[in-house]
């Protein structure tokens, strides 16, 4: 039997709002509640710390850098420099909720390194020229700068795998993209969706469409958007804000409202009123098709990436949804006349269903059993580079 760890820190790369990344860390806190939190940063105000349990956060020195709160993700290239600085030698377990350089913190051999990894650093590796043009940053010396910035990330990347003994994935996808990139294998654990919170309304839907997502290029909400304009006798609502708002707004027709931010009981009332949502994204994961399958509403989504793993396509016998194959606006449009044409099939009890595999409890269950494995086999001294 293994001892018991005396103390915990859980190091997130940094907290600014409860997005899909904070709230898989409010479930990892909730299976080790005595833990001690450290960010990058820290920019959570007084009323949304409810889910990091009202922690105090010890952070780095970038807290205290000029415009640190509004522009952070300038000082990426410190941020390397910045995790190697916490002192954590007098931890017994240390779990880094990394999609960024949460990984990269120092840890010695008596000390159980966990790394439930979110994705290796998207805009660092297989999408930097994504990135890269999406930023403007494709020539010029700025250009240039960026990659070699980007470039020297990957290289501290790469040093940091080794200070990781177990990964943990949150989708088969990323399992995949970290076999890729560190040539290290991992469990899969899938992130949770609030179920208790999202649910289902013995109501027959309403007519429109509905997409929930920032306004943010990779989101490819432009594309919905396009799509449904092209649509007219459909109904597309759009919740969300961000840098595109006005370029999604000169694709709308008068069939397209644009609802810009909405507070969590307006966005669960829409999702669980809309005939589907629409997802064009390629995520590592995704969240909200979730919580609106979670709500009995179906999802026409990208087939890429963590959609893969959580929507059920039509040639499922209990289907929650309709793929599309390409990022476009015809394929948007083949796909929503697609599932009209199936909807009878796709019933709200059904996406209810697939969304309680995604429960809360299922996570931390499956987390606590795959650190506890990582415990004996770091007892037993046989983890390594497998």
């Amino acid at each position: 039997m293994h001892r018991a760890f005396i103390k915990v820190a859980i190091i997130h790369d940094w907290l600014l709002v409860r997005a899909g990344a904070e709230r898989v860390l409010e479930q990892v806190l909730a299976c080790y509640p005595q833990a001690d939190l450290f960010s990058m940063v820290d920019f959570l105000p007084p009323s949304a710390r409810g889910f990091i349990m009202n922690k105090p956060v010890k952070t780095s020195f970038i807290q205290r850098l000029p415009f640190a709160r509004s522009h952070y993700r300038f000082y990426l290239p410190l941020m390397p420099l910045a995790v190697e600085q916490f002192d954590l030698s007098s931890y017994d377990l240390v779990i880094s909720c990394s999609h960024a350089v949460a990984k990269g913190v120092l840890t010695g051999p008596d000390q159980l390194h966990v790394c439930l990894c979110f994705s290796p650093m998207r805009y660092a590796w297989d999408l930097q020229h994504q990135y890269l043009r999406e930023a403007g940053l494709e020539r010029g010396l700025k250009g240039w700068l960026a990659k070699w910035q980007l470039h020297r990330l990957r290289l501290w990347d790469l040093r940091t795998v080794n200070g990781v003994d177990e990964f943990i994935a949150i989708s088969r996808f990323i399992a995949a993209r970290i076999r890729k990139v560190y040539r290290r294998e991992s469990q899969i654990v899938y992130p949770p969706v609030d179920t208790d919170f999202f649910e289902l309304r013995e109501e027959e839907k309403e007519g429109f469409y509905l997409t929930v997502s920032r306004l943010v290029p990779y989101k490819r909400v432009d594309l919905i958007v396009a799509a449904f304009a092209a649509m007219p006798e459909k109904r597309l609502l759009v919740i969300g804000d961000g840098p595109e708002m006005e370029k999604i707004r000169s694709k709308a027709g008068p069939n397209i409202e644009l609802l810009g931010h909405r507070d969590n009981d307006e966005v669960k009332d829409y999702m669980q009123r809309a005939r589907a949502f629409v997802f064009a994204a390629e995520e590592d994961f995704g969240i909200v098709p979730l919580e609106a399958q979670a709500c009995g509403t179906p999802v026409i989504a990208f087939a890429k990436g963590g959609a893969l793993e959580t929507i059920r396509g039509l040639d499922d016998e209990q289907p929650t949804g309709v793929f599309f194959k390409e990022q476009s606006v015809q394929a948007i449009q083949v796909a929503v006349r697609s599932f009209e044409q199936a909807s009878p099939r796709i019933l709200p009890v059904a996406c209810r269903e697939n969304a309680l595999r995604f429960a809360p409890e299922g996570f931390r269950a499956e987390f606590k059993v795959c650190v506890e494995e990582g415990m004996e086999r770091f007892q037993q001294g046989l983890w390594g580079a497998s």
